[in-house]
């Protein structure tokens, strides 16, 4: 009886076996940007350990903070400094990096490790389709000069191999770290390119919230908020009626460098340098990031300045900003400098709250459309992606206290994209949530 069960045991086995490797095994890439995003996640380059997603990570919408950098194990590749005599001098700050998220660059050379630097946080690369071009060449990294080289999003992937990847401070290809290729580039960039938004917002948006609403209508005003014409429809680049119409992503010296005890200056381990901006020595002057994605892609500004988008907005009112040359532009230009009041701040930060919800709620579902088809094991990562943006919007509407008949069917569909996905059910939810974020249709009139 056993030598007649054991060929059906064997093939009974075999086909477990082959179940399991169907579901270990990801499909292979079918697309430039799929071979991008095996790039970017798993290809070190030979080097240090770490890959491009160490620091901008997925779950943390393709940024860095410090409340993800708080639970990651101590062996993660983003603590080699911790981990690596070799680096242990001069390559990263890891009490700042631990406390405030800031990374160390050396955007002017590598020849003073010591003493020429700059403390960043992590930009994310959501909607770099809309934010990277402008009239004077691409603009990435914080200061527009991220990249070596042209500057486009080429260049940043190979300068940061070169900045972040290696094995030791001597920064020697072929030895510290090997070079991407053409093909890897070409890749990568794909990849980025089709992260987030791919097209700009049409303001103004018909928005339930009064606060909100009135928020958004300051944001419009050239003469009140004045928000839209370095952010044009919430997005990264100039008004072109104003800048001209290939204006694109600008930059401008806001003053963020003269607020007074920013974060890093106060942790003092070690203590920042003066950060120049653009250019080799720098101007002063830093690119303009897009807002749609901005209140739950803090801390704020190039050097983690401020935590919410509510002190955001209202650095803009403060002295640091009306003494800049950007706010000395506004003035001359205006007659009078930016003025914003307390219930003006809250508004315009609620809009910011707002849109970025309806962002996390389009990239939720259209992860979990993704889900319905994908293989797995991609399929249960791409959930995981969707209950993220969905936390985020509960987050973001919630910390402020916006929306809370919104934020429940939020967590509807969190609750119904966990376990076991109902993605019908949760895909409903978030299309529930995104009702009540928007007014209702008028009729048109008769």
């Amino acid at each position: 009886m056993r030598n007649l069960l054991q060929p059906r045991a064997l093939l009974a086995g075999a086909a477990f076996l082959l179940a399991a490797c169907s579901e270990a095994a990801p499909p292979p890439p079918t697309t430039l940007a799929e071979r991008g995003r095996e790039i970017f996640f798993n290809e070190t380059f030979e080097g240090n350990g770490r890959t491009c997603g160490t620091c901008h990570r997925a779950e943390d919408n393709f940024g860095l903070t410090p409340n993800f950098i708080a639970t990651l194990p101590a062996d993660d590749p983003l603590f080699v400094a911790e981990t690596n005599p070799a680096l242990a001098r001069g390559f990263e700050a890891p009490a700042q990096m631990r406390a405030n998220s800031l990374i160390r660059e050396n955007l002017d050379g590598f020849e003073d490790l010591d003493n020429k630097f700059a403390l960043r946080g992590v930009p994310h690369t959501l909607a770099l389709r809309t934010s990277v071009a402008s009239a004077a060449g691409p603009r990435t990294g914080w200061s527009g000069d991220g990249a070596p080289g042209d500057g486009s999003l080429r260049a940043f992937a190979t300068g940061a191999v070169i900045q972040h990847f290696t094995k030791t401070l001597n920064r020697v290809p072929g030895a510290d770290f090997r070079l991407p290729t053409d093909a890897e580039l070409d890749a990568l960039e794909a990849f980025m390119l089709s992260l987030g938004r791919q097209e700009e917002l049409a303001l103004p948006l018909p928005l339930a919230s009064p606060i909100a609403a009135r928020g958004q209508a300051l944001f419009l005003d050239n003469t009140r908020g004045r928000c839209n014409v370095c952010h044009l429809n919430a997005g990264a680049n100039g008004d072109p009626a104003i800048f001209g119409p290939e204006a694109g992503n600008l930059n401008f010296n806001t003053g963020v460098e003269a607020l007074p005890d920013p974060p890093g200056a106060l942790v003092g381990d070690p203590e920042p340098p003066t950060d120049d901006g653009f250019g080799i020595p720098g101007d002063g002057t830093f690119n303009t990031p897009p807002l749609v994605e901005a209140a739950d892609t803090g801390p704020f500004f190039h050097n983690n300045s401020v935590a919410t988008i509510e002190a955001a907005v209202g650095f803009y009112d403060g002295d640091s900003f009306n003494e800049s040359p950007a706010g000395q532009l506004i003035l001359q230009a205006t007659g009078s400098p930016l003025e914003i009041d307390a219930t003006e701040i809250q508004a315009i930060a609620a809009f910011l709250r707002v849109i970025n919800a309806l962002e996390n709620i389009r990239q939720a579902e259209a992860y979990l459309t993704e889900a319905g088809t994908a293989r797995n094991p991609r399929r249960r990562e791409i959930v995981n992606l969707a209950r993220e943006e969905t936390g985020d919007a509960v987050a973001v509407l919630a910390g402020a206290s916006l929306h809370p008949d919104a934020v429940a069917d939020l967590r509807e569909a969190q609750l119904r994209s966990s376990h076991r996905p109902r993605i019908d059910q949760a895909l409903a939810a978030l299309q529930r949530a995104r009702s009540r974020l928007l007014a209702p249709a008028q009729p048109a009139p008769n």
